[in-house]
């Protein structure tokens, strides 16, 4: 009997070599292969002729391929031009980086092709995003609507048609609708299996659109299962909390400490913090606010209800940067008589073995570390309390690894970027949500403009005559994953330019993801103490670095980064009293790309920026899902599709008994979103 969960080799066409790469893109079953979506669309209905192609335009064409030429930039980039011809003329089409090209493009061949006109040295060329064989699988037949896929050398076009195509004649049959029966008929959408045909190999653009709506329920309604499943093992009355009682004035001392006072959000946060710690039932509550808003305080004041109450507190940072920086600040806030430990990758065996040895025998009360802490090796004494810092879910099976047998700590997770309501509802549908919605007195709004490259010059002078007045600024470069050494090249040779140029006067230090841990720390122990004065980095300075007297940010290529992810580092500034400045170079190409250094100049609103991220991403790069350990949306577009979010939490509320009832929907889930997930590989 045909399943969804047939390995991939079973559906006609996947030999074992296609099978193998198939799993370097994480495809290893039917169910991975259908849901495979294509990452855009060509339409051969509508082409332009050669003659009549203007510069600026994104524009299809289709003709005969005459000469194919390959070549290799000064970066290595690999760069394929063909010519073109049709009855009305011949222009030079490239592609950039798709070296495997060169077995693919053939002269003779007949080509579709979409892409944007340029201009290069006066001639005009096509820059290609997609393009199809014609004549080459039986959807080019006749002009219409040709899916293109992401793929991988070895795989073109034409075999991932008849891949899909293979599958859904297979399988399609068998794929089940998790909605109750009638709900997708009163929202007016397609099931499934013909949702599937619709998304792959769509005969109306309408039709796309109705498909995609429909699998972005499925999507949907999936997620709120698999977090009423997680609201449903918290809630088991078997599995027990740890009440917190205080017995000293550890508390009070911690806030009379302080060199500044509580806002008024801090404290109504922290009151919603305790009440949930008194009870028995676990607390699961996630606290949101803006840069600078005053998180980690007001977590040091659950840790020391903690403490206070005869328990032991952890706290679990994503990097060992951030980690020892909560480790110092918890040094500064709590007296001597509380004892905090830092266990991260750098330290030495021996002092790891006495950290490990202490925290069983409750020597120490508070623990900091990366998610080493989640390590068996790690056990706790008597913990009540695991703080969990940026970007991670934190879910049963690591509380579990936390706790004592037969109980669950409380958790408190901290959001490093205000979350938009939709995207609350979606990555935490399972924690209470606090918001501290107040940011201390006294502290200037950082002032943001974004610059064309051609005003490099002026950027870097303005951050030469903050150094010169005794300040400290920061470079960031992009490091995007697929280009990681180019970038790390580029990072190096800015800083190498910096250091004999502008700044050979002063001092220059580097610091980016590469380097090993100790190497970073003294990298940013150097600039904490003024004797670095200008930081070229990659965004391993995005969370964490917390410097008063850094008043300048540059971001080179700008575009290239979320809004979100700039806020974040905008918010490495500003954090003394005088006035941060942060200057956004790059020369954006896209509309969306213009709007968000718009945006990031209009305002420094965590909120309204996460909401306008939310709104400019769309489906497929939806800020929050991936560094918050869940699986990519792949058709769900949170700004378009938020009634359909409400609509299947709401289902979901109603057919919690599917979790056990459904055979399929555990097997969905299961493979989704995994129960033992390692939170250290997110």
């Amino acid at each position: 009997m045909n399943t969804l969960f047939d390995p991939v080799r079973y559906v006609k066409g996947v030999g074992p070599q296609r099978e193998r790469h198939l799993q370097r893109l994480g495809i290893s079953d039917v169910y991975d292969l259908l849901w495979h979506i294509p990452r855009s669309y060509i339409d051969r209905t509508e082409t332009v002729k050669i003659r009549n192609l203007l510069v600026g335009e994104v524009v299809s064409i289709t003709g005969i391929i005459e000469t194919v030429r390959t070549s290799v930039s000064s970066r290595r980039i690999a760069i394929i031009k063909a010519v073109i011809r049709d009855d009305s003329g011949m222009i030079p089409v490239v592609w950039f980086n798709q070296g495997f090209l060169k077995n693919v493009l053939k002269p003779g061949l007949q080509i579709f092709v979409r892409g944007k006109v340029n201009l290069n040295y006066g001639q005009m060329e096509l820059s290609a995003y997609d393009y199809a064989l014609i004549g080459q699988d039986k959807t080019d037949a006749d002009p219409g609507i040709d899916p293109i896929y992401p793929s991988t050398e070895g795989i073109s076009q034409k075999v991932w048609r008849q891949m899909v195509r293979n599958a859904l004649e297979r399988y399609a049959t068998v794929y089940p609708d998790i909605a109750p029966p009638g709900t997708k008929e009163e929202l007016g959408l397609l099931p499934a299996r013909q949702a599937l045909w619709g998304i792959h190999f769509p005969a109306r653009w309408e039709q796309q659109e109705l498909s995609r709506r429909s699998l972005a329920f499925e999507e949907l309604f999936l997620l709120q299962l698999a977090i009423r499943r997680e609201q449903k093992s918290l809630r088991d009355p078997n599995v027990k909390g740890v009440k917190n009682t205080e017995q000293d004035d550890l508390v009070s001392r911690v806030v009379g400490g302080l060199k500044f006072s509580l806002t008024g959000a801090q404290k109504r946060v922290t009151a919603e913090i305790f009440r949930d710690m008194e009870e028995e039932r676990p607390m699961n509550r996630l606290i949101q606010g803006d840069v600078g808003s005053g998180k980690t305080i007001v977590a040091a004041l659950a840790m020391a209800k903690a403490v206070s109450s005869g328990y032991q507190a952890a706290l679990m940072a994503p990097t060992e940067i951030l980690a020892l920086q909560h480790y110092e600040t918890l040094k500064k806030v709590f007296p001597p008589d509380i004892r905090v430990a830092i266990l991260t990758g750098s330290i030495t065996a021996k002092r790891r073995e006495e950290i490990l040895t202490g925290t069983a025998e409750g020597h120490y009360h508070i623990l900091v570390g990366t998610h080493a802490l989640i390590q068996e090796s790690v056990v706790f004494k008597k913990l009540s309390l695991a703080v969990i810092d940026e970007q991670h879910r934190f879910g049963v099976s690591q509380r579990a690894l936390l706790g004592q047998k037969g109980f669950l700590p409380d958790v408190l997770v901290m959001s490093a970027t205000p979350i938009p309501r939709t995207l609350a509802l979606t990555v935490y549908g399972d924690l209470d949500i606090s918001t501290i919605d107040e940011v201390p007195p006294g502290r200037l709004p950082v002032k943001t403009v974004a610059l064309r490259e051609s005003g490099r010059d002026k950027a870097y002078q303005f951050l030469l005559k903050q150094v010169k007045r005794g300040r400290q600024g920061y470079v960031v470069c992009p490091l995007i994953e697929e280009s990681e050494k180019q970038d790390l090249t580029d990072a190096t040779a800015l800083y190498q330019r910096l250091q004999a140029g502008v700044f050979r006067h002063h001092t220059v230090g580097l610091l980016h993801g590469r380097m090993k841990p100790a190497e970073k720390d003294r990298v940013v122990d150097d600039f904490r103490r003024g004797e670095i004065e200008v930081l070229v980095s990659t965004t391993v300075v995005e969370v964490g670095v917390d410097i008063p007297n850094a008043t300048v940010m540059i971001v080179e290529s700008a575009e290239r980064f979320g809004l979100s992810q700039l806020h974040q580092l905008r918010g490495r500034v500003g954090r003394g009293a005088e006035q941060a400045y942060c200057i956004l170079l790059g020369n954006p190409r896209t509309e969306v790309g213009l709007k968000r250094l718009k945006v990031m100049e209009r305002t420094n609103d965590g909120f309204e920026i996460a909401n306008e991220d939310l709104r400019l991403r769309g489906p497929g790069d939806i800020w929050g899902l991936k560094q918050h350990g869940l699986p990519e949306l792949k058709l769900t577009d949170l700004w378009k599709d938020s009634d359909l979010l409400h609509i299947t939490r709401d289902i979901a509320a109603q057919s919690v008994s599917l979790l056990e009832e459904s055979r399929t929907i555990q097997q969905l889930l299961n493979k989704k979103y995994p129960r033992t997930e390692n939170i250290a590989a997110n």
